[in-house]
Parts: structure tokens; sequence; C-alpha cells
């Protein structure tokens, strides 16, 4: 038996494994189904086949049980995330995104997520091949922001390290490209392709026939900016500079956030590091961590395919060696860095190129017009006369990037004007996440970005009654265990169990490089603001100088720290 064989998972395969195989390179029977007009949503295995095409199906939660006593389905419609690799996109294309959640969506606003990239809601199914054609038109698409595939590649935003970030950002670029799926499903289905009628469809050199057991995350980021949370992805590029040149990365494999309630076998796991190797051999590492995973990842129980369980169970030695002999390539000991910062840099800050970079605060990275804060028009007027690009970033807000000089006002003006700055911005504000969660997220367990703002004026009075509000803790929320919003790198980590329960994490650190431990289970919002004014008061008195509320907690050993999460998570 060859080490390859050695490795792989036997049992019975998921069923997703089936769906992927027999779905013809991910065209299934989408196409017969979208002219399907007895329901709003999609049949059978195309429930899923629409995720590889960046697709969710989903329904207002609030309005189900309404609809059932009236004998309708639910009300069914698409969330659509789009593919953009670093956040970049032009004032152009904004315009365009901008003009169809407008016209065509339920909730006529563009979400900023945490992946880098935007999202509708609300797109009904006779709506879908219009909007992925406008976004085609834009130079854009949503192919494999979803699915068993290597997701939208992140980058870190730095609006002043110009030079590095270009360098960085092309790489994240290039790794998108080379990653993707070769079918032309997308292109067939929804821009109306030529179609490929034989029996012989399309070969998935990188991916497979099956694709990979479960999503793949991808990031490139620059010290000391830790935006992305390299400890969020399967696969980490930490770009490694001289003299403002990028010589090469580190490179992280192993990272996951995503867990199970009541499930020991799952837990958040950190990367592991496995070396640095010189740009000449980024996408034959990329392949190879790929390829390794393809291979060796748990097609059997979903719950533990992600490549976090694959390495706990081969071994990171192991894995390591293989994707050396697969990318032909040897490691070599890591370069130094330090992460200094984590979230982004709020207003203005010039670059290195003389440009000036504006980061907006978008909070939950909802941009819709509200009473008395028109964000969605704001952005719009700006993109109308901004030369530069947008970047949107892995916090949720929006950078107006490449500003000139002389357009530095006009821009600050028409963002005052349009409620997109505030000079009453908090910093605990500025530190806060959540998900998207309910009425749309068919995972929800809780309240995320609906609680989040309540949430965040009860943290900012415990840390005023505490004499710390010039302070701030990373704090975030999630509606289910699943992650997205990465709470599981948070000094207080909230995740939802039940209507209005959470289970509370403490411990991670400002840097975004520890697992925060449970410290309390199934409590109420109540429960949890009191526990936490309990303990922010012991920080405002005890603490020392400078030292986060999650290194507080953990050297107060009010939890134990997550070394090996294996080992500790639960322990």
């Amino acid at each position: 038996m060859n080490n390859k064989e050695s490795q792989v998972v036997t049992g019975k395969l998921s069923d997703n494994e089936r769906l992927k195989a027999q779905s013809k390179n991910l065209r299934g029977t989408i196409s017969e189904d979208l002219d399907d007009i007895m329901t709003g949503g999609f049949n059978g295995d195309n429930f899923q086949l629409i995720r590889f095409h960046g697709m969710y199906q989903q329904d207002d939660r609030d309005i189900r049980a309404e609809r059932a006593k009236q004998k309708l389905e639910p009300l069914q419609n698409l969330m659509l995330r789009a593919r953009l690799p670093g956040g970049i996109i032009t004032s152009k294309q904004w315009l365009a995104i901008d003009s169809f959640a407008g016209e065509n969506t339920l909730y006529g606003s563009i979400r900023l997520t945490a992946r880098q990239t935007f999202q509708y809601h609300g797109v009904l199914k006779p709506k879908l091949k219009a909007m992925h054609q406008l976004l085609s038109r834009a130079g854009i698409d949503s192919i494999a922001t979803a699915g068993d595939v290597n997701r939208n590649v992140l980058c870190t935003s730095n609006p002043m390290e110009s030079d590095l970030h270009q360098q960085a950002y092309e790489w994240a670029k290039r790794i998108s490209e080379h990653l993707l799926p070769k079918t032309r499903a997308y292109a067939e289905i929804w821009l109306d392709g030529e179609r490929i009628e034989s029996v012989k469809l399309e070969e998935e050199p990188i991916l497979g026939g099956n694709y990979l057991p479960r999503k793949f995350k991808t990031a490139v980021v620059i010290p000391p900016q830790n935006d992305v949370d390299v400890h969020a992805n399967d696969l980490s590029f930490v770009a490694i500079a001289q003299n403002n040149e990028l010589i090469g990365f580190n490179v992280l494999v192993g990272g996951g956030l995503a867990m199970t309630h009541g499930d020991k076998n799952t837990y958040p796991r950190k990367a592991s590091e496995f070396g640095f190797i010189k740009l000449d051999k980024v996408l034959a590492v990329a392949e190879a961590v790929v390829t390794t995973q393809r291979d060796w990842g748990n097609r059997v129980e979903r719950k533990n395919a992600k490549t976090k369980y694959t390495i706990e169970r081969v071994g990171v030695e192991t894995f390591k060696q293989e994707v050396e002999r697969r990318a032909k390539v040897q490691f070599v000991e890591p370069k130094p860095y330090v992460f200094t910062e984590r979230g982004d840099r709020i207003g203005w800050v010039e670059g290195i190129d003389k440009k000036f970079h504006l980061t907006l605060f978008i909070q939950n990275g909802r941009i819709l017009d509200y009473p008395g804060k028109a964000l969605k028009t704001g952005c719009v007027e700006i993109a109308k006369i901004h030369p530069g690009d947008f970047r949107l970033t892995a916090n949720q807000n929006l950078i107006v990037a490449g500003v000139p000089s002389e357009l530095k006002d006009k821009i600050e003006d028409i963002a005052r004007q349009h409620g997109l700055i505030t000079d009453h911005l908090s910093t605990q504000a500025k530190h806060s996440m959540a998900c998207v969660s309910l009425p749309t997220c068919p995972l929800a367990m809780a309240e995320a970005e609906r609680y989040l703002p309540d949430a965040i004026k009860n943290l900012e009075q415990i840390l005023k009654r505490h004499g710390v509000e010039h302070d701030s803790i990373v704090f975030r929320i999630s509606g289910c265990p699943n992650g997205c919003s990465r709470a599981m790198l948070a000094e207080v980590g909230l995740v939802g169990k039940g209507p209005n329960k959470y289970n509370l994490h403490l411990g991670g650190n400002r840097q975004g490089t520890r697992i925060p431990k449970m410290y309390l289970e199934n409590a109420t919002e109540q429960q949890i603001m009191s526990t936490l004014d309990e303990l922010v008061a012991l920080w405002s008195t005890e603490r020392f100088d400078d030292e986060g509320f999650g290194d507080f907690v953990i050297r107060r050993q009010i939890v134990a720290e997550v070394i090996d999460s294996a080992r500790d998570f639960y322990n």
C-alpha cells in the first residue's frame, strides 16, 4: 500500500460525494430547474450544486410561519457571493453592482462579508440569469465562492504600503485563478455559453472529479497587519519583504474555525507553520496543498473533512512532506514576522505613493440607505467621481483607495453628508463584528448582525463604567458554530446556541493568534453581559500596562490557554 492509499479514510462515502460525482461537472439539472415556475427554489441535488456557482438558497425566516399558515411555501430566494480576490473593485464595477441591488433584491442592500467580497441577499429565481450576466459584463463572477472548492482568496487591504500590497494582491489573484474549477458549467448555465454535449466532460486536474472533500479557504497576509485572520484559513501565505520588495512567503496550513455543537471531534484549530518558500514556488505549493487535501481528506464524515482534521489525523510532518514531494520544493525555516495590528485603520491615511486612502466603517458590512444615513447612496456618489478603486476588507469595511489630494476634501464631504463618516465612532465598535445570521441564513441558531449594535452599546457601557472606555476588546458574534464572523479568534466570542442563547468564549488575543475557550454554555444575553461586567472590572484594576483583555483572562487563569485545540479546547 502506497503512502497516498494509506492516508485515505475508508467507509461509506457521504452523499455529497455521490452528488458531485453525478453532477456532470457541476451542471446537474440547474438549467431545467430555472424553468420550473412552480417553486422559487431548486430541487434535489441542485439545491447543493448551485453553491459551487456562488449561491445559497434561503428564505425569510421571520415570515416562514405566517406563510405556512397561508399554505404557501417559504419565500425562497437566493444569496449570491461574488468572487473578488483581494477584495478590489473599480468605481465602475461598484456602480454596476449597486444598480442591481437596488432594483432586483428583496432587501436592496449590498452586504460586505468577512471573506472580503460582497453578497446580494434576496434574489428571486427569475432574476438570477440577469444578475450573473450583469456581473459578467462588469468583469465579476461568483465561480467557486461556495461549495467544496477553494473559495475567494483574501489579501491584506493595507492601504499604506502600496507597492508591497500590489505585489501581494497580484499573487492572491494568481492563486485564485490557478485553483478555480475548469468546468464550463458556470458559463453555460448563467452566461448562455456554448454547451458541451459530448459524454467526455472537462478534466479537473487540481480539484478532481469529485472536487474537494469540503470547502477550502486561502489568504495572503502582509505583516504586521493580520486583518485576514491567517489562522482561520486552510492555507495562508505570509508575505516576507526586504526593502519593500516581496521575496517570498511563509506558508501556514490547516487553520479553521467551524465546529459542531455537542461533537467533541470537531473544534477550531490554528494553522501550522510549514516554512518559507520563494516566489517561484507559490503556485506549486498552493496546488500541492490542495491536491494533498483532495486525496487525503475525509470523504466519509463531512464534519471531519476539512484540512485541519486531515493534518490532525496524519500528522503535520507527514502532510508537509507530501506537499514538498508534490511541489518539488523544500520548505526552509520560517522567516521572522510579527503581527501588531488586527483591524482596519478607520479614516484617512496617506500611502507611500502620496495618494490618500479613506477607510469607512460599515457596521456589519450592510450598505443600505437608512433614515438620516444614506450609506448606499453615499457610496454611489463617491464612485461617480473616484478615479481609484474600492477595497472590501475582511473586517466588513470599505476602503476608498488611491484618492488624489485634489479630491480628498470632496470625497470626505460626500462621506460625511451620507453618514459614512461619523465623529462618534467608538473604539469598541471598530473591533466588533458579526455574521449575517437571522433572518436569512438557514444555519442560524441565534441573532448576530441584528444583535450586534445592542451588544456593542452594552459593552461600551461596561467599559465606561470601569474607566476603560478608550480601550476595546476584540468582540465577535456568530449565529451558529460555523464561524463566519471568526468568533473563534476573538478575545470575546459569542457562538449562537438557540434563540437568545450563546456559548461565551474567552481568551483569544488582539493579534488573532490564539483560540478562545468556552467559559459559559447556553447563556442568555443578560448572563453574558453580567459576566463581562465582572471580568472587565477585574481587568481594569489588575491588568498590566496595555495588557489586552484576552491576555488578562489567560494570565489570571480565568480560562486555560488553548495551545493544542485537539487536546485543550474541550478540556
